[in-house]
């Protein structure tokens, strides 16, 4: 009994086995944070892309998979404690970025999900070198800069949620009371949850949100369960299933975004060991978990996987509670893996209407945008750093949403700069902060 009760380790250290009646509620707690934003970029870019039912429940199927995977990566890393590590060794939960999906959803509108993988696969070597070079890169990324970005990525994502909370642009109904009615009722939900309720409630807001919002659509009929009730019971990923090409537009549009989100990665590493931790990540951690990332995506662009990165609500999580065993975190990736193993899981999800996830998205992706400007308002908000942030959303913004005038270019321009406002925003930014002088004190 006494060897039994040494080789249980505490939830507040990072090494050892605890007790699973310990570990599997808190496990859950990860997994109920994460779940919603994980799957919702693939039902966003299955929508757009007018996949089959079978298709987009695969799609599902993958993300899930691969996020898993990739935790599993970051979490028990491959040579740890050696220059050769893959993986950082720190608590942290990975899953399909929302960070990506507004240049996503120009790449698919050109080149489908194989232009996307495509890009993907590149952009994970892009992140591998990020990883490598991270001590001289960083610099030219301060908060102000990936602020600038956030901030833009958050904006750029918000008439997603409005179409979504509409119904969807190729709906018949479009625009109907009904949608907006559903939609309204989903976002009081959350709001009213994440405002006044607490611990699980509170933490679970957008899931229980979406389960209130699915239940009211039932009396409208908004729900067809046909597709639950046609999958199989268990499948697993398909190398190159959805193909993959390799587009230099796409390429260039997403390993901006890489390089960036390689660099952001920082701070959520940062977070969780500043939080978690108490101390600062080693730079073997962040090497390691930049390159891991960067591996983990090209993976996943193999098996049809989207982007990955780690999720700030699951680093949250870990700096309030302090819970960071990497077994509970384990656990958690367990049980979403086995959720993306199950097709009839995946089906479930894709029946959740559209105005349903419009009223949960909009709250997360108003969160981008705050975190963003969060990031920015850390600097000195001086004529400098004003101008840089103003002029690069403004570009940014301004240039996408009039991108007729880019029509007579060639077809490249308007796919890197005239579809997604993020890569018009980010070189700006860099540019801006080079060349800019700063103030003299």
């Amino acid at each position: 009994m006494e060897n039994t009760n040494k080789k249980q380790a505490s939830v507040f250290e990072l090494d050892g086995i605890p007790k699973f009646s310990q570990a599997l509620p808190l496990a859950l707690q990860h997994v109920v944070a994460m779940i919603v934003g994980c799957v919702t970029p693939a039902i966003i870019i299955a929508g757009v892309a007018d996949l089959s039912s079978t298709d987009r429940i695969i799609f599902i199927q993958t993300a899930l998979i691969i996020a898993a995977l990739s935790t599993f990566l970051q979490l028990f890393p491959i040579a740890r404690n050696t220059p050769l590590q893959l993986g950082s060794g720190l608590p942290v939960i990975i899953g399909v970025s929302f960070f990506y999906l507004s240049s996503m959803q120009s790449i698919v509108s050109d080149f489908g999900i194989a232009g996307i993988l495509g890009a993907q696969f590149i952009g994970g070597i892009i992140a591998i070198i990020v990883g490598l070079m991270v001590s001289k890169i960083r610099k030219f990324f301060p908060p102000l800069i990936t602020g600038t970005v956030v901030f833009t990525i958050g904006l750029s994502l918000y008439p997603t949620a409005v179409n979504y909370m509409a119904g969807g642009t190729a709906s018949p109904t479009y625009g109907s009371l009904t949608n907006w009615f559903v939609a309204f009722f989903t976002l009081t939900v959350v709001t009213v949850l994440n405002h006044f309720g607490k611990g699980f409630v509170k933490l679970s807001s957008i899931l229980i949100g979406i389960i209130a919002g699915y239940l009211v659509s039932i009396p409208f009929g908004l729900i067809d369960l046909s597709a639950v009730s046609n999958a199989g019971l268990i499948q697993l990923p398909i190398p190159m299933y959805f193909g993959m090409t390799f587009d230099i537009s796409a390429i260039i549009a997403m390993g901006i975004l890489f390089s960036i989100n390689a660099i952001q990665a920082i701070g959520d590493y940062s977070a969780t060991t500043t939080g978690g931790l108490d101390r600062e990540p080693t730079n073997e951690e962040l090497k390691g978990g930049i390159i891991g990332s960067g591996i983990s995506n090209m993976v996943g662009g193999i098996f049809g996987g989207l982007p990955t990165a780690t999720f700030s609500q699951n680093v949250g999580i870990v700096t309030t509670t302090k819970v960071v065993n990497r077994y509970v975190l384990g656990l958690a990736a367990v049980i979403i893996l086995l959720a993306g193993l199950l097709p009839k899981f995946s089906a479930l999800l894709i029946t959740i209407p559209q105005p349903v996830l419009g009223g949960a998205t909009i709250s997360v992706f108003a969160s981008i945008a705050m975190t963003g400007m969060r990031l920015i308002t850390s600097a000195e908000m001086d004529y400098r750093n004003t101008s840089i942030v103003g002029l690069s959303v403004a570009l940014g913004m301004g240039i996408t949403q009039a991108s007729a005038s880019l029509a007579t270019l060639p077809p490249w321009v308007m796919t890197i700069f005239g579809r997604s406002p993020v890569v018009i925003a980010t070189i700006s930014a860099v540019f801006l902060n080079i060349v800019l002088p700063h103030p003299k004190k």
